[in-house]
């Protein structure tokens, strides 16, 4: 069978087979051509995920990809679609009294069952969903397991918080041999990896917050659950943050009871000095812990009360930089979905997230199909942890699986290194009496026309410098690195804009095109004609900074098109130099 990688790589022509994918992706409503507001760019899943050979990235494991795409594996499927359907069954019979309700809810959601799974195109995930949201629209009942969920987040807080976990977290004996070997700095390492090491095993406690103990709990009951097993690669690098120095954590949570697991795992991480951004879904999913969970259980909301919540969508790379160098060290963001892990349908804002940290930590068997059963490589290094049942006796799964070697990360720091290196040329020629430029135009505006863009700025630029000895011009189209996207150029050159050394700031106009193919020797591209500095989304953004300049310094020149034309571009398409909307055009 043709294994997923060589299937969803878009280089291996055929057109059978390409056809089906396609389908693929528009049955599970996830091609961003047919949804390009709903559905991440490339450009979005770039930041999460390392794409080669154009390849697509598809929200779900080898396996089940296989299994679809191979259409010769219908048991398989047909098992896992049964598996999701009995699911809906059992929350019918569980949250509707009414005979009649019943009998329509099972007709209903029979119907469109087959419907869905005619073509064995659907992945399981996408399934639950929509049987998901028909029984939620038509019961009205927007969270079903909420009470479930408060139960559970209850008992497991009551057994965090009990005299009887805290007797058995501080006890030593036999827990660290040979105690003459260690200095008083190495001790406290090793009593916080002994802590830390505790507290993940509790994540296998889910028999004592699922439902109320059948025996009385003890001191004994704890240390026994200190004793589980712990298996995978992934357990040397958690205990190797106690040795690191601050890292940016994204922790994608699972369900309820483990929540608070979860949560004083975060604080207890953040007390060493690291950032952790708990991810929960946007709304409700079975016993998935969502946002509204956060608001509405209130031991939950009392245990993140000293959280601070991202609630935008949408954030930009400058927001998020600032709003990560504040003093919290636990924040909480939606994923911006209601299903299993799906980073194709996931927000801006967490997409930004995952680009910005050094480890994402996952939770549950759901996520560890997504993250670590795929052939996916990802921009970031992941760990999950699983609770594993191996004959009755549960354990505990840590993989790790490393970011690919491949990645070019420019962190906030890099950025402005580059950024205060351009303000010391700039400080350096005024000192020598020159007139400092910068010119803004038009770069990756017209997709797929960078190279073009980059050598009519420089060839135009060039001229200006001959023209005007004493005038030192800063070219943006020369500090582009490799790996660099939207992102990171704007985050580097708001930097260099507002640091009050600009004198002119000019901005490309239709006739500076012109001169700049006419230099080249070229005629002006149909593209290109009548193209200006207010086509750019960039230079919108800019020209807005500009503005804000002004105030400060006054005696700055800004010279191009006017302001009036600059408001027809809003933002960058996700990740991408272009407006999304130029993407249709």
């Amino acid at each position: 069978m043709t294994d997923a990688r060589t299937i969803s790589n878009a280089s291996e022509k055929n057109p059978h087979q390409d056809a089906w994918l396609t389908a693929f992706f528009l049955e599970n409503h996830i091609d961003p051509f047919a949804y390009p507001y709903k559905v991440a760019t490339v450009e979005q899943i770039e930041f999460m995920v390392f794409l080669e050979n154009n390849e697509q990235y598809f929200p779900c494991s080898d396996e089940m990809f296989e299994a679809i795409m191979s259409r010769s594996s219908e048991n398989y499927l047909l098992k896992r679609y049964q598996a999701v359907y009995e699911k809906i069954m059992h929350m019918v019979d569980t949250f509707i009294e009414s005979d009649y309700d019943k009998e329509y809810l099972y007709a209903l959601i029979r119907i469109k069952y087959d419907h869905e799974i005619e073509s064995r195109l659907t992945i399981p995930s996408r399934l639950e969903k929509r049987l998901c949201k028909i029984f939620q629209s038509q019961t009205h009942i927007e969270n079903p397991f909420a009470r479930k969920k408060q139960d559970a987040n209850n008992r497991a807080q009551a057994l965090l918080t009990s005299d009887f976990f805290m007797t058995a977290l501080n006890h030593i004996d036999g827990a660290i041999q040979n105690l003459n070997q260690f200095s008083l700095n190495s001790l406290r390492k090793k009593i916080k990896e002994i802590e830390l090491q505790r507290l993940l095993t509790m994540m296998c406690a889910g028999h004592l917050w699922e439902k109320p103990p059948e025996t009385p709990l003890s001191v004994d009951t704890f240390q026994r659950l200190f004793e589980t097993r712990i298996s995978g690669n992934g357990l040397t690098e958690l205990i190797n943050l106690i040795h690191t120095r601050k890292s940016k954590i994204l922790w994608l949570t699972d369900e309820a009871g483990g929540i608070m697991v979860d949560v004083a795992i975060a604080k207890f991480l953040a007390s060493l000095g690291h950032l952790v951004i708990l991810a929960v879904k946007e709304a409700p999913v079975f016993q998935k812990v969502s946002i509204t969970d956060t608001r509405n259980d209130p031991i939950l909301a009392n245990a993140l009360e000293d959280s601070h919540f991202i609630f935008e969508k949408t954030i930009s790379k400058n927001r998020l930089v600032q709003l990560l160098k504040q003093d919290e060290n636990i924040y909480v963001v939606s994923d911006g979905t209601r299903e299993n892990l799906n980073l194709l349908l996931a927000s801006t804002t967490f997409a930004r997230i995952f680009k910005e940290v050094d480890f994402v930590i996952s939770r549950g068997h759901d996520q560890k199909r997504r993250l670590i059963h795929t052939h996916f490589q990802f921009t970031r290094n992941i760990i999950n942890i699983t609770v594993e049942d191996d004959d009755g006796i549960p354990g505990l799964s840590v993989v790790y699986k490393p970011r690919h070697p491949e990645v070019i990360n420019f962190s906030h720091r890099d950025l402005e290194e580059r950024a205060n290196r351009i303000i010391d040329q700039m400080k350096a020629a005024k000192a020598k009496n020159m007139t400092v430029m910068f010119y803004s135009g038009i770069i990756g505006s017209i997709p797929g026309k960078i190279d073009v863009a980059k050598k009519i700025m420089s060839r135009f630029i060039d001229h200006l410098k001959k023209q005007y000895p004493d005038l030192f011009i800063i070219n943006p189209s020369n500090y582009y690195e490799p790996g660099m996207d939207a992102d990171d150029l704007m985050y580097m050159w708001e930097i260099v804009q507002t640091s009050n050394y600009i004198d002119v700031w000019r901005f490309q106009t239709a006739e500076d095109i012109t001169q700049g193919f006419a230099l080249m020797k070229q005629k002006v591209p149909p593209e290109w004609i009548g193209k200006d500095a207010t086509y750019s989304t960039g230079c919108t953004k800019e020209m807005r900074i500009a503005q804000n300049v002004l105030k400060t310094n006054p005696e700055m020149q800004i010279t191009g098109p006017s302001l009036d034309k600059f408001m027809r571009r809003n933002e960058y398409g996700v990740g991408s130099m272009y407006d999304q909307r130029l993407a249709d055009l």
